[in-house]
């Protein structure tokens, strides 16, 4: 069922969401018309998985979480049903033997010569910048021997973002840069210094391409500090009220919930798991070819797109240029 429902998707919904959202591609002529090759993008946003499948010619299969699967009621089987007729892939991202599981279904759609898309930060990122890659994409395209194509999203958080059921209307844009060749790894997949300077290639170029602010860190872990600095904010205004209202002494209440040496707006999250430090961004080789493929007729679209200034470069925290509505 998975290959004809995938490509009735994509016929019904296509020119509906081509027409509200105009969304524009750059370098597209670097996905291959045939073999395996990883799309390793940036996550921004839920529809993210929508917009890449929905501009490229190939199909496209993720790996999504395996929540979106597990769903109960008549929504979550809803859900779970799209999710597996469009042929995406379930994963547990709990680690050790379930990501082992997880690189092996992408391997097999490797294999059989298709397309993998992969968000090499393993979660959206929870404020628009870019986060520390896991090693995962390394390891599968090491193990597979085909070419990485970094991939950006742009402008997707706002049309999505986090925590947010109906989307907005902006217009999004993917600038899709060369293949990344790792045959120089060949024999080394199991090297876990070679895996960390591979990942941090991609990632060096998913920043230059999108133009995002590169935060070495991992996006889950920032997730699990603003939520924790979010509770303990509110924890410490309610502590704080009852202060106020009763002229009790709240200091040990927090010290019991907070610690002794940490306060509400003070928590410090989980060091970063990964014991290899990042290298250095490497040099780009070569500058990125500015063609445009545009895959709309749209005068305004054709204008913003045709413009052959360099692709963002400069240091971190440089965004792209918006294209114009």
């Amino acid at each position: 069922m998975t290959v004809w429902f995938y490509w009735a998707v994509k016929t019904v919904l296509g020119p509906v969401l081509r027409s509200l959202f105009r969304p524009w591609v750059r370098g597209g002529e670097h996905v291959p018309t045939t073999g395996g090759a990883i799309l390793a993008s940036n996550h921004l946003s839920f529809s993210d998985s929508i917009f890449l499948p929905l501009m490229l010619k190939r199909r496209v299969t993720f790996l999504a979480k395996a929540e979106y699967f597990t769903g109960t009621g008549v929504k979550g089987r809803a859900k779970a049903l799209f999710f597996r007729g469009v042929g995406q892939l379930p994963v547990d991202r709990s680690g050790g033997k379930a990501s082992e599981a997880a690189l092996r279904s992408g391997l097999r759609v490797l294999r059989r010569g298709d397309l993998l898309g992969i968000y090499p930060e393993g979660t959206r990122s929870p404020d628009a910048r870019l986060y520390r890659g896991k090693t995962g994409v390394a390891k599968m395209a090491l193990d597979s021997r085909v070419p990485v194509i970094p991939v950006a999203m742009i402008g997707t958080d706002k049309v999505q973002p986090i925590g947010r059921k109906l989307p907005s209307i902006h217009r999004v844009g993917i600038i899709i840069g060369r293949p990344l060749d790792f045959s120089r790894y060949d024999g080394m997949a199991d090297d876990r210094h070679v895996l960390r300077s591979v990942t941090d290639e991609i990632m060096y170029e998913l920043m230059r391409l999108s133009g995002q602010e590169y935060v070495d860190e991992y996006a889950a872990v920032a997730k699990e500090r603003i939520a924790a600095e979010k509770r303990a904010r509110v924890v410490g205004d309610v502590l704080g009220t009852v202060e106020r209202l009763t002229g009790r002494d709240t200091s040990r209440l927090s010290e019991r919930l907070f610690g002794d040496d940490l306060s509400p707006g003070d928590y410090t999250g989980q060091p970063d798991p990964d014991e290899v430090p990042a290298p250095a961004p490497v040099e780009d080789p070569a500058p990125e070819d500015a063609a445009v493929t545009v895959v709309e007729d749209d005068a305004a679209a054709d204008r913003a797109l045709a413009d052959d200034r360099a692709l963002p470069d400069g240091p971190a925290g440089h965004r792209a240029p918006d294209v114009p509505a």
